[in-house]
């Protein structure tokens, strides 16, 4: 089943962010290898698709897990929650309608 990780940077969180960011990626991409991701990316803190030093809000990720506890578990063990990037994530069940 596919779920959605949501995540919601602490305040002034873009040095953090970035000096974790090879690390997350890393685990990201391992979603992809293993086709496992839908989507991810994240959410510009101003109107910009390059925010500059305004940052970023969040993040979202959507990819297939066995269960919620496992999506739950791997969003857990992300280097964004580990380093403190994340105030808050919330994991939730997805269900794609479209594009089919």
């Amino acid at each position: 089943m596919l779920y959605a990780i949501i995540g919601q940077d602490v305040p002034d969180s873009l040095a953090l962010r970035l000096s974790v960011r090879p690390e997350h990626l890393l685990r990201v991409q391992a979603l992809q290898d293993a086709g496992r991701l839908l989507l991810a990316g994240p959410f510009p803190a101003i109107d910009s698709v390059d925010p500059g030093p305004a940052g970023f809000s969040g993040s979202l990720i959507v990819a297939e897990f066995d269960s919620l506890a496992s999506a739950q578990a791997w969003a857990a063990a992300d280097p964004y929650v580990t380093a403190g990037v994340y105030s808050s994530v919330e994991v939730r069940p997805f269900r794609k309608v479209l594009p089919a």
